[in-house]
């Protein structure tokens, strides 16, 4: 008995050791950090609590020896970062630090970080150049630093990120050329909107222009070309070296597809070993997530998820989600979010939003409110100081915008007229049902092909709806769509989205941008266009050359460009209600568009 109650007491010795085990070194380095760090918002870190279990941000491995994890997005840090704090975390493996307000050079001291393999130090203000040597982090598989100010050139060092599958570096103040680096494992790269000159190397030419854009390279850089056959020389046999040369590529992408499933192995091994330490916080699961309260008193939340949402994720797991730019638009930043269970959702981060946390809220639980077939649903929103999130489904096939104006060979084929017509009647519907919603009051505010995406029933549907309401009355001006009276009274009324859905009709005729520079940078609105054009009978000009090739279509091409023209009235009382307008689309060919819901 006596030996028996010896092993008891020992084994629950050993077991309450064992939970209790605490990463006493790297908490006090953590508290280091904070306290010399200047921040605005509460952090729950105190040296008799468990870190592990308790603080905000941290992960720690599964024998709770070290941390392993640190996420700290959006928690109004300021300045530099303390030297000799972060940089002490040896076994450190991902470190996001994006959203806030750090500045000055990127920190040096991260080199003994030799562990890390996802680094996010996205929508900050850092600035000065990159680091110079990028091989010390030979595990990265993740690096942004979009957003900030960095300046100079990419170092060459950057090839020997094996692992690397996310390179995100838009948004800052690079120059030089891009060094050609060829890295098997990179799914996503953006250098968009630095100063980068030269052309886009072969190496990077899988990956579409848009992550090129907005920098000083060569016409046509974007995309791989293949050279020209000399007509003087036949075919020749491949030489010994070139057959070497096949053989040693393929063996570095065998090994890099290799090394890619061992990254993805040991994320899947991590993300296991975090879901252990958080049983009971899932096991509350979607309840906590639908919570309309928004956490603490500083607003830095979950997010709030809207009744038929299916999606199951909390607010760290979007900010450590792999993110993609899908473009910048009048109310904000648009970020595709891959998610750890393989699904993709869009993220609209705000700007200039002008209304209180209420006001915001009450705006947004009409808007997640609305379920109809042509309307993009809102499945989930965040608010706190720092950020205003807004979640989406996310469309394989891209917007209407990406479909007409997609550059030959990078698209599939071009809209046809039958298409063209079903997304007209389809976004006409949407926004009617939209203008029926808060008493006959609501409007959408932000109609663009952008915005406009394919449904289910491949009709058109419309998304972002409801923004102009939070965001500063100087955000409705934008780039072809909007209506005379948002320009000069900047607000936006239901007849606004009237000329809005016009100007899309417009596009759809014509394959035309709302608004385009020419070659002495004029910028050239559509609507002007079409009128001039019309004015001189050259009305099968203002045609989309690709609908010209579908036979006995013009009839209904000029009844769709009637409509527009009346949509597009200068004045609000000259324009038809949405109303109005559905029946005149749907009467263009009751046939082609009967099946729309």
């Amino acid at each position: 008995m006596n030996k028996f109650s010896f092993i008891a007491v020992f084994l629950f010795g050993a077991i309450f050791s064992l939970v209790t085990t605490e990463p006493t070194e790297d908490k006090k380095i953590l508290l280091d950090f904070i306290q010399k760090i200047p921040h605005s918002s509460a952090i729950n870190w105190r040296m008799n609590s468990l870190a592990c279990s308790n603080w905000t941000g941290v992960t720690c491995d599964h024998q709770r020896s070290s941390i392993i994890a640190l996420r700290l997005p959006a928690l109004s840090f300021h300045g530099p970062i303390p030297p000799n704090t972060l940089s002490r975390l040896s076994n450190l493996q991902i470190l996001s630090l994006r959203s806030n307000g750090l500045s000055g050079p990127f920190p040096s001291d991260f080199s003994n970080l030799k562990n890390l393999t996802s680094l996010h130090l996205q929508c900050n203000n850092f600035s000065g150049p990159l680091p110079l040597n990028l091989s010390v982090w030979n595990n990265l598989s993740v690096l942004n630093l979009s957003h900030n100010g960095f300046t100079g050139s990419i170092s060459p060092s950057v090839s020997s990120l094996t692992h690397l599958t996310v390179l995100s570096l838009a948004n800052n103040s690079l120059s030089g050329e891009i060094p050609d680096f060829c890295i098997s494992s990179l799914q996503i790269i953006d250098l968009s909107n630095n100063f980068f000159t030269g052309t886009v190397p072969r190496s990077l030419g899988r990956f579409p222009s848009s992550a090129f854009l907005g920098n000083n390279l060569a016409p046509n850089s974007g995309s791989l070309s293949l050279p020209a056959l000399s007509p003087q020389k036949k075919p020749s046999k491949l030489s010994e070296s070139a057959v070497l040369g096949i053989v040693i590529g393929c063996s570095v992408l065998v090994l890099g597809l290799l090394a890619l499933l061992l990254v993805v192995w040991h994320l899947k091994t991590e993300a296991k070993n975090q879901d252990l330490q958080r049983t009971d916080k899932n096991q509350k699961g979607m309840e906590n997530l639908r919570s309309r309260s928004l956490g603490n008193g500083n607003g830095n939340g979950n997010l709030v998820f809207f009744e038929g949402s299916n999606l199951a994720f909390n607010l760290e797991d979007l900010f450590r989600a792999s993110a993609e730019v899908l473009g910048k638009g009048t109310f904000g930043t648009t970020y595709k979010a891959a998610l750890e269970d393989s699904n993709a959702v869009v993220v609209k981060r705000l700007k200039d939003v002008y209304v209180t946390k209420r006001e915001f809220e009450q705006q947004m639980e009409i808007v997640g409110s609305i379920r109809h077939e042509n309307v993009v649903p809102l499945r989930a929103y965040y608010y706190s100081k720092d950020e205003k999130l807004m979640v989406y489904d996310y469309f394989n096939e891209g917007s209407v915008s990406s479909m007409l104006h997609a550059k030959i060979g990078h698209n599939t084929n071009p809209l046809d007229w039958e298409s063209r017509l079903k997304i007209a009647v389809g976004v006409a519907k949407g926004i009617t049902h939209i203008h029926t919603q808060s008493g006959g009051k609501l409007v959408h505010g932000n109609i663009k092909s952008s915005n406009t995406f394919l449904n289910r029933h491949r009709h058109g549907c419309i998304s972002e709806m409801g923004l102009a309401g939070v965001t500063t009355p100087a955000a409705v001006r934008g780039g072809g769509y909007q209506a005379p009276e948002t320009m000069t009274a900047k607000k936006i009324y239901q007849a606004s989205d009237v000329y809005s859905f016009g100007v899309l009709l417009l596009e759809l005729l014509t394959g035309k941008s709302p608004a385009n520079a020419t070659c002495g940078n004029e910028v050239v609105h559509l609507v002007r266009w079409v009128h001039s054009v019309v004015q001189e009978e050259w009305t099968a000009e203002v045609f989309d050359v690709e609908l010209l090739k579908y036979p006995n279509i013009e009839e209904e091409m000029v009844e769709m460009l009637q409509i527009a023209m009346q949509c597009v009235g200068k004045s609000p009382e000259q324009r038809p209600k949405m109303a109005e307008v559905v029946k005149l689309v749907e009467n263009i060919r009751i046939t082609a568009v009967s099946t729309v819901i």
